[in-house]
C-alpha cells in the first residue's frame, strides 16, 4: 500500500501521494517507470517502477532493492529552481534550493545567500591525473541547503537541458551546473575527432534525470535525426548531443580534387537516432567581443614592435 510518497514531475517535488492518485498520474502518462520518488524510509530517490514494479505490470521483486549511499545533509522531498536572469546585456544564471542539492562546475559561483553549504571532497589520485589530462576541474563542488545561488554572468547563452533517463555529451567547457540526480563524468572522442574535429579528445557527460545548465556563444538550434539522416558541420560549433550519435571526421567530398575545387575538406559528422545542439552564429556581443577582442590583440602587437 502507497502512502505519503513523492515523486519529481519536470523536476519539481509533487506530493504526498495516495496509491490511487499515483495510478491516475500513470494513466495521463505523468508518472513512468523511471520516474524518480521517495517516500519516507528511503535512503535516496529511486526509479517508481523499480521501487513499485506492480503498478507497471511486473512481478515484485524476490529481494530488496539496494538503496543508493545517502546524500549527507540533505533533507528529501526538496526540489531546485533553475533561472537565467537578464542583467542589462549580462545574463546570470540562477538555481534555487528547497531542501536540496546541486552540483556547480568549479569556479562558477557568483554569489549565494540562504542557508547553503559547500561540499569540496577531493578527487582520488586517478581522478587528479585524469584531470591533468583532460584539462578539465577535477573537483566540481556541491551546494545543499535552502537558499538562491547566482552564478558568474556571461555574454554568451545559458541553456536548460532535462534529462530523462539519457546522456549527453557536452561541449568542452559548456558545462554549469545540475541537480544531484545527474552524474557528471567525461566522454573520451576517437583519436582522429580529438585532433582534427575542434571538439578535443574529451568532453563532459552528463547522464541520469534531472536538470542541466550549460553555456552556448549564440542561441542553440536543435537537429533531430531519426537514423537515416547524417549531420554535416563545418566546425566546432555542436555544443551537446546525445550520447548515442556517433561523431567523427570526414572528407566533405570523394576525391582530393574535389575537396579542393570546393573549397571544403574535413568535417564534422554525426550519424544515428538522436539529438543535436548547434550553434550557427553567436549572439551580437560574442560577436563583438570577438571582433574588438582581435583588435586589441592586433594593436598590442603592433605597440610592442
Amino acid at each position: 500500500m502507497i502512502q505519503a510518497l513523492y515523486v519529481l514531475e519536470n523536476g519539481q517535488q509533487v506530493g504526498p501521494l495516495q496509491e490511487g492518485q499515483v495510478q491516475v498520474m500513470i494513466q495521463q502518462g505523468r508518472i513512468h517507470a523511471q520516474t524518480p520518488c521517495w517516500a519516507e524510509g528511503m535512503a535516496g530517490w529511486l526509479p517508481i517502477g523499480q521501487v513499485f514494479p506492480a503498478l507497471f505490470g511486473a512481478p515484485a521483486a524476490a529481494a530488496a532493492v539496494p538503496a543508493p549511499p545517502p546524500q549527507a545533509a540533505v533533507v528529501q522531498g526538496g526540489g531546485t529552481r533553475f533561472e537565467v536572469v537578464e542583467a542589462d546585456l549580462w545574463r546570470v544564471p540562477k538555481i534555487t534550493l528547497n531542501r536540496d542539492e546541486v552540483v556547480l562546475e568549479a569556479g562558477a559561483l557568483h554569489y549565494m545567500k540562504g542557508q547553503i553549504e559547500i561540499d569540496s571532497q577531493l578527487p582520488s589520485v586517478g581522478g587528479f591525473i585524469k584531470s591533468a589530462l583532460t584539462k578539465e576541474r577535477a573537483v566540481k563542488p556541491r551546494y545543499r541547503g535552502t537558499g538562491e545561488i547566482f552564478l558568474e554572468p556571461t555574454f554568451g547563452e545559458v541553456n536548460l537541458l532535462e534529462l530523462r533517463g539519457e546522456t549527453w555529451i557536452l561541449d568542452k567547457a559548456a558545462f554549469l551546473a545540475c541537480d544531484r540526480t545527474v552524474e557528471v563524468g567525461l566522454f573520451t572522442n576517437k583519436v582522429a575527432a580529438g585532433l582534427f574535429g575542434g571538439e578535443g579528445f574529451f568532453q563532459t557527460q552528463v547522464t541520469g534525470h534531472g536538470k542541466v545548465f550549460y553555456l552556448s556563444p549564440g542561441p542553440v538550434q536543435r537537429v533531430d535525426l531519426d537514423g537515416t539522416q547524417t549531420l554535416t558541420v563545418d566546425g566546432s560549433f555542436a555544443v551537446a548531443r546525445t550520447a548515442g550519435l556517433s561523431f567523427e571526421l570526414s572528407k566533405a567530398t570523394k576525391g582530393f580534387f574535389s575537396s579542393w575545387t570546393s573549397g571544403e575538406g574535413i568535417v564534422n559528422t554525426f550519424r544515428g537516432q538522436g539529438t543535436v545542439m548547434i550553434v550557427p552564429v553567436p549572439n551580437r556581443m560574442q560577436t563583438l567581443l570577438g571582433q574588438f577582442g582581435s583588435l586589441h590583440e592586433a594593436i598590442s602587437r603592433i605597440s610592442r614592435s
